[in-house]
Formats: structure tokens, C-alpha cells, sequence
């Protein structure tokens, strides 16, 4: 099962990063929209000030009535790129609810009936010929977007190797921080678990406890209980994960937080991914030990389930996590 799914979750896990030609008609830069063909810098402002860009990741849901779009906690992702501008001692130009609004001004612009990703980031400003971005540089701020696909309710699964690239610590540079340089990381990761026949790579952390995948959290699932490595195990402090802890509360499945260690990966029940870009991703193989049956487990299908119910404004619970958008 898990070899004919593999060319499928692999395109799947690459449509966030590489989004072709599927470009919106407005990116909202600075302050105002601007057309998706003119929202250009010069290519020296790249650089040095790229290091620095802090970002989120926020999608946007086509509700089950098709009639609306859902912003996914649009309020927690902000304030967790003002939370990474704060640790990378960036100075952002634009309060919470100034951006706030232009999320909902460019969502609206692009007219979206079908699920949509938006990123807010943001990056100094400027021609940046430092090699150490100083603090508190001003900064640019640009909304984009693009339509996904989503992976929810598809049978799908996913073959994870556990990495010889350790995680980032914050000791050196916060994995709590989601900012663009933290990713090449997991790039780096990503290469060799694929090298290595494997869709995507689990990383330990300096302790070598198990921390998390490049972009998404993982847990797993023994005796019922879920155990997902804790906040302080290298992991992005991830809304994704929050969102599924809360769930799976609801679901009155036990989850416990705390240190993983490598060979529980193997004596899992279930194991899974959690993050925006990967939403609930059922792992079926670690380093290529089948996961219980090989196939997504009870308790990852019920969490998928949940989740899938609440994001598409099916379920009545949490309704504060949903930012209605109508095109």
C-alpha cells in the first residue's frame, strides 16, 4: 500500500512549495494591493535581509456549503509572526489589526472559491549589504497567496526515516521562530531521507530525542494514549499541534507531552504528522518498519476526521478559530 501512495503524497507535500504558475491577480505589499506582476525588488535586496524574513503559513478553508472561505486561526498565526519578528529583533511597520485586515482585503481581491494558502511575511528593507541584519531594521511586509489541495480524508500515508541531520536547538537558533532560514534545516533533512527512498524525515533533537519533521510536528500512539515530544523538545511552537491537542481532548483521547525517544517510533501503534502545510499526515512506515498495519490508524483517523469537520465550518466546537471570508 504504502509504495503505490508515495508518488502521490510526494506531489502532495510539494504543492505548498512549489505552487507553479497558479500566481493570484493581487499580493497586498506595504500598505496597499499590488498587481502580482509588479510586487518586484531588485535582485540585490535579496541577499543578507532574506536570513532575517519571518513568515506564517495560514490556510484558508472552502466551507462545506461552498459558499464561503474559513481562515484557519488567523489570529494565533499573527501573533506568532510578531512573537518571531520579536526574537529576530525585527521591526514590523504594521500593528495586528492592520494586517489583520490585509489578509481579508487580499483574500477578497483574489476572489478564491477553492482552498487558498496565505503567507505573511515579512523581510528588511532595502539594499541589505551586511552580513549581520542589525536589530530592529524596518521592515517589508507583503500578504501572498495561492490555491492548495488540500490532503484531508484521502487515504494516504507517509514514509518517514529518521534523519542523520539533528534540529536546530535554542541554543543556536530557536526552532520556536518560524522564519525562513530555521527551513534550510529541514531541507537538508528532507534530501537525504529522499535520497534514501523515503517520502520526509523525522529529526532529533541535540539530545537526541525525537523533535519533529521540516515544517510539521509529529506524535505518535501507544495503548491509546497520544505522546508528542514537548515544546522544549526543539519544535516550532506549532498551531497546528496546539489545535490537534485540543481535539483530540474533545475526542477524550489521552495525550501526554513529553521526550520521545527514537525506538518508540518503531514500536508505535500509530504515528502521524501535524502541521498547516501537511494538516493530519498518517506516517506508515519509519525507516522502513511498518507503522501497526501499515495503514492510518483508529485514533489518526478519528483526529483527521475532527479536524477535517472543524476547518470546513462542519462542527460547532471552537468556532472562534474560524474567520469567515466571502468572495
Amino acid at each position: 500500500m504504502t509504495a503505490t501512495l508515495q508518488p502521490a503524497v510526494r506531489a502532495e507535500l510539494d504543492t505548498l512549495a512549489s505552487p507553479g504558475q497558479d500566481v493570484p491577480e493581487w499580493i497586498w505589499r506595504n500598505g496597499a494591493l499590488v498587481p502580482w506582476e509588479q510586487a518586484t525588488i531588485h535582485v540585490n535586496a535579496v541577499g543578507h535581509a532574506s536570513v532575517a524574513a519571518v513568515f506564517e503559513g495560514i490556510k484558508a478553508y472552502l466551507a462545506a456549503d461552498g459558499e464561503r472561505l474559513l481562515l484557519f486561526r488567523l489570529d494565533e498565526h499573527l501573533d506568532r509572526l510578531w512573537q518571531s519578528a520579536r526574537i529576530c529583533r525585527l521591526s514590523l511597520p504594521y500593528g495586528r489589526e492592520e494586517l489583520r485586515a490585509a489578509v481579508l482585503e487580499v483574500v477578497r481581491a483574489n476572489g478564491y472559491r477553492t482552498d487558498a494558502y496565505i503567507r505573511p511575511w515579512a523581510f528588511p528593507t532595502g539594499i541589505i549589504r551586511e552580513q549581520m541584519v542589525p536589530a530592529g531594521t524596518e521592515c517589508e511586509v507583503v500578504v501572498d497567496t495561492w490555491p492548495f489541495r488540500s490532503g484531508l480524508n484521502k487515504e494516504r500515508g507517509c514514509r518517514a526515516a529518521v534523519s542523520s541531520w539533528l534540529r536546530v536547538s535554542d541554543a543556536s537558533t530557536p526552532p520556536r521562530v518560524k522564519a525562513f532560514s530555521n527551513y534550510h534545516n529541514g531541507r537538508l533533512a528532507l534530501m537525504e531521507a529522499r535520497e534514501n527512498g523515503h517520502d520526509w524525515p523525522i529529526l532529533l533533537n541535540e539530545r537526541h530525542k525525537v523533535a519533529e519533521g521540516p515544517g510539521a510536528c509529529i506524535a505518535l500512539v501507544r495503548g491509546g494514549t497520544v505522546i508528542t515530544p514537548s515544546l522544549t523538545s526543539g519544535v516550532l511552537e506549532s498551531i497546528t499541534r496546539a489545535t490537534a491537542l485540543e481535539l483530540l481532548n474533545d475526542l477524550g483521547v489521552p495525550v501526554v507531552e513529553r521526550e520521545v525517544d527514537r525506538s518508540e517510533l518503531y514500536l508505535a501503534d500509530e504515528v502521524f504528522f501535524m502541521g498547516t502545510a501537511w494538516e493530519i499526515l498518517p506516517v506508515t512506515t519509519v525507516d522502513g518498519l511498518r507503522v501497526g498495519d501499515g495503514t492510518p490508524g483508529p485514533v489518526t483517523r478519528r483526529l483527521e476526521a475532527a479536524y477535517t469537520r472543524l476547518v470546513r465550518g462542519e462542527s460547532r466546537a471552537h468556532p472562534d478559530w474560524l474567520t469567515e471570508v466571502r468572495p
